[in-house]
């Protein structure tokens, strides 16, 4: 068996000092003085502690990063802005002024959507508009501010997904046109990115009803038989669009009529193609055995006279952006004047 020890309390004798003089020693603050190096082993556990929060912040920065959440700079000249091809066919001239004019008094609000594609390059998704005003901004002003672009990486699984991502992007902010949403579906199936047309409609704009989804099919037929002669294809309103799309399916010829027309007139903005395209549409439907109408000559800007008929039936047609009940009153004061 082990011996008990008996424990006693201290007695006070052996805790007073001997020497008068040497009183307080044992009573000094074990914390060492101002200035005094600290012990190895407090050294090493800071060094620990702040070893272990920077790789800590490293992991979540890096985490940030790979799930979108982090928007960085970048510098401008790493951005590939074609990496894939665009569903916005122009921009409007004063919203990209209004766009470019905020990015000079503000910098930039809203990051950009990218993907890396290595040896530092960056295949932008989304905020193409922010990136065209961005680099207008670059080469106008040259300031350090406009060489970096904020962006943040996203990782599409695939190629489908990453025009998914724009074009959700682009829906939500700014809104596409029909022939838009048709040619982006067309070029995306045409490429590959998907198998067909049905399963890029399906994809990219999955969120649409079935009857808007036909509607863009449809202006497919319209990109691919007049995307080369139109000017200003995204202006096209949904109910001339699906006109036609009409006449381009039942009237044989029609496209060709179509496309050598508008090289004729050459329309200087979206209304005088529109009102070109409305006349072929009209003559179009002209009943048999009736002569159709001539091909107009600009007589002004955003005025086409065109002659229709023979003999006693002949008549003469007035069309273009310009008329409007102040022109029509002045011809009529005109023809009554004769």
């Amino acid at each position: 068996m082990a011996k008990r020890v008996r424990l006693t309390p201290p007695q006070p004798e052996y805790l007073a000092p001997e020497d008068p003089a040497s009183a307080g020693i044992e009573t000094k603050s074990l914390t060492a003085p101002f200035g005094a190096r600290p012990a190895p082993i407090a050294q090493v556990a800071g060094d620990a502690a702040a070893s272990a929060a920077l790789d800590r912040l490293a992991r979540e920065i890096a985490e940030a990063r790979e799930a979108g959440r982090l928007a960085e700079a970048l510098p401008l000249n790493a951005i590939v802005a074609d990496h894939l091809v665009r569903d916005r066919v122009a921009a409007d001239p004063e919203e990209m002024a209004a766009l470019t004019g905020s990015i000079r008094a503000r910098g930039q609000q809203t990051p950009v959507d990218v993907v890396e594609l290595g040896g530092g390059r960056f295949g932008l998704i989304s905020g193409w508009r922010r990136y065209m005003a961005i680099r207008a901004l670059s080469a106008e002003t040259g300031e350090s501010r406009f060489a970096t672009i904020l962006a943040v990486r996203r990782r599409p699984d695939t190629a489908g997904a990453a025009y998914v991502a724009m074009v959700e992007e682009n829906e939500i902010r700014v809104g596409l046109g029909h022939y838009e949403r048709a040619r982006i579906a067309a070029i995306a199936a045409e490429q590959g990115v998907f198998p067909d047309l049905q399963t890029a409609l399906r994809r990219l704009y999955a969120g649409a009803s079935r009857a808007k989804r036909s509607k863009i099919g449809s202006f497919v037929v319209l990109h691919r038989a007049l995307g080369e002669a139109l000017r200003f294809p995204a202006a096209i309103p949904e109910r001339l669009g699906l006109a036609l799309v009409k006449a381009i399916e039942t009237r044989a010829g029609f496209a060709d009529r179509a496309a050598a027309d508008l090289a004729r007139a050459a329309p200087a903005d979206a209304v005088e193609e529109q009102a070109v395209l409305a006349r072929l549409l009209s003559g179009d439907r002209a009943k048999p055995g009736r002569t159709g109408p001539k091909p107009g000559r600009e007589i002004a800007p955003g005025l086409v006279l065109a002659a229709e008929g023979q003999g006693a039936a002949r008549r003469l047609v007035l069309s273009g952006a310009k008329i409007d009940a102040a022109l029509e009153a002045r011809l009529e004061a005109w023809l009554k004047s004769l």
